[in-house]
């Protein structure tokens, strides 16, 4: 029977962990559950999909089909997601009868921009300046407060880059709308970077918090590329950061995990940009190199066990490997793999394509920067 979703009883091993979701993320979370004794099942609507490949089952079904989703909350002991954008009324069905963990609200703040920005605004969270945009005269109106450059978003379903538009002027904001095409929208402040930066913080049953250092990360075409911790900044700088991720996930009273995903400014702001309530690709690293990696430490916290030690052995950095590495063939695994201190991850993708994360390395330095441009040499000898 499944426990009420108030209990705050532990859910220990043996029991059986339903995640929604089946890429790469929940692949990472199967193998952490598998290896403390926990049985897992998939839903996704790829029947090879990353996660299915090493769950004890899977369920082959869309996200928004309520019906297969109340069978995973059945057949399982605690019910999390591998990203936000699982629909939060398919959550909201299952809540009354099974431990959902993050809930239907969390998700449904974090799956639209709109409703993120205000929650951490109204959370006297520091956030670029943005507005709401429904119509063509409300952008305009926006872009007179606000200025160019700015970027325009879709409210909803963006990810890596993908419906968003940097506006220069009055006429990229025409081209953008007509590229819109009436979706709900959030237009921000075009924000000067130093750097890119996230936490990831995971929260228990009891309201106890623990970060991760925190990742400086790096991107090329909107998709990460690089991501190391502990990030090259000042201790000061570190504090405060992780000050305001465990500020917001006691603000949501989450349960579970969320990456916070912050902006470093020219004159040396921290701004939050985006919420992940789940693993982040920029805490990989922590498979290797962490005491308790974040794949583990969110099946923690879903299944209200106490949190484990997020200390790093040594400084490590991540780097990703799309698809581009496979346009003339396969990648030279050997070549990389004779750097013996180097860590390859494979997500079991069947087909290569440009922009798609199959992989990613992760080596170890005596410092951040070693750890980098450790990683960058392995991954310049997949080429």
């Amino acid at each position: 029977m499944t426990p009420s979703p108030s209990n705050t009883d532990p859910i220990l091993p043996g029991a059986t962990i339903g995640i929604l979701g089946g890429g790469q993320l929940g692949r990472m979370m199967t193998i952490a559950a598998k290896r403390m004794g926990y049985r897992v099942v998939v839903l996704d609507p790829t029947p090879d999909c990353p996660a299915g490949q090493v769950a004890d089952d899977r369920i082959v079904a869309e996200y928004d089909d309520i019906v297969s989703a109340a069978i995973l909350a059945e057949t399982s002991d605690a019910v999390t997601i591998e990203f936000e954008n699982i629909p939060a009324a398919t959550l909201e069905a299952i809540e009354p009868n099974a431990v959902v963990r993050p809930g239907s609200g969390i998700v449904r703040i974090a799956q639209n921009r709109v409703a993120e920005k205000t929650f951490l605004r109204d959370s006297n969270v520091p956030v670029p300046a943005f507005h709401a945009v429904t119509d063509l005269d409300s952008l305009k109106n926006a872009l007179l407060d606000i200025g160019t450059p700015a970027v325009l978003k879709t409210a909803s379903g963006g990810y890596d880059g993908k419906g968003q538009w940097k506006l220069d002027s009055a006429e990229d904001a025409l081209a953008a709308w007509d590229e819109l095409a009436g979706r709900e929208a959030i237009v921000e402040e075009f924000v000067a970077l130093d750097k890119e930066l996230s936490v990831i913080v995971a929260r228990d049953v009891h309201g106890t918090a623990l970060c991760y250092p925190v990742s400086e990360n790096t991107h090329a075409n909107h998709i990460l590329d690089t991501a190391v911790m502990p990030a090259m900044i000042s201790p000061n700088l570190a504090k405060q950061a992780e000050a305001l991720a465990i500020g917001i996930a006691n603000a949501l009273d989450l349960v579970g995990m969320v990456a916070v995903e912050m902006f470093l400014t020219q004159d040396g702001r921290l701004l939050v940009n985006e919420l992940a309530p789940r693993p982040h690709n920029s805490g990989h690293q922590t498979f290797d190199a962490a005491v308790t990696s974040q794949f583990e430490q969110v099946i923690r916290a879903v299944c209200g066990l106490p949190l484990g030690s997020t200390e790093l052995y040594r400084p490590v950095a991540m780097a990703n490997l799309l698809g581009d590495l496979w346009a003339n063939g396969e990648p030279d695994w050997q070549g990389m793999l004779t750097m013996p201190d180097v860590k390859l991850h494979l997500y079991g993708k069947a087909e290569a394509r440009p922009g798609r994360k199959m992989g990613h390395l992760t080596a170890t330095g005596r410092t951040p920067e070693e750890a980098l441009e450790r990683v960058q040499e392995s991954r310049s000898k997949l080429e």
